[in-house]
């Protein structure tokens, strides 16, 4: 495992060090697992952001859904 150095607000600190102290679990267990639990909607956003800079700027097309039904085959 790598080793990083993380500041955190103080507030957050505290209730990571009481988590830690009241389940006997480590600092760096809850760390790890919050960055697990959230790090794949972090990266779902940045993607979203950046195709949205792109649709804004014209540089990308949007479609209907019966644009797209009918493209697909899918309309009635």
């Amino acid at each position: 495992m790598t080793a990083v150095s993380l500041r955190l607000p103080e507030d957050l600190k505290i209730r990571l060090d009481h988590l830690s102290e009241r389940t006997g679990r480590s600092k760096t267990y809850y760390m790890v697992q919050a960055i697990k639990e959230h790090i794949g909607d972090l990266e779902a956003l940045s993607v979203a952001e950046q195709r949205l800079v792109k649709h804004r700027a014209g540089r990308t097309k949007s479609y209907t859904q019966e644009e797209m039904e009918k493209r697909y085959g899918l309309a009635d």
